[in-house]
């Protein structure tokens, strides 16, 4: 899984998605329904650190993978859209295992 650079771009990524997913639940419920005003402060500065890390990875994986720029934007896309991770995964996955059979 942790084939440099894919494989952390596909941990990166699942994280990504968990940790927005996570972020939502505490700005639509923590913040807005019970009104704490600090209910998104620690899980948005986790959620941003693992965005920062995530789009350094992807950076990676575009000059390394020589990926066109349409590819790295459909991967930064799905990033910003809730659960869009979860379906990216398994394209990642395939272009993984590909590319490790190539070798």
């Amino acid at each position: 899984m942790f084939q440099y650079p894919l494989g952390l771009l596909r941990l990166s990524s699942l994280l990504d998605g968990l940790s927005f997913i996570i972020l939502l639940y505490f700005a639509i419920y923590e913040k807005r329904i019970l009104g704490d005003d600090t209910a998104v402060r620690i899980p948005g500065m986790i959620h941003g650190a693992i965005f920062t890390i995530f789009l350094i990875f992807l950076y990676l994986t575009l000059e390394k993978q020589k990926w066109p720029l349409r590819r790295g934007a459909l991967v930064l896309l799905c990033s910003l859209i809730p659960f869009a991770p979860f379906f990216l995964e398994p394209m990642l996955k395939r272009e993984q295992e590909d590319t490790r059979l190539k070798k």
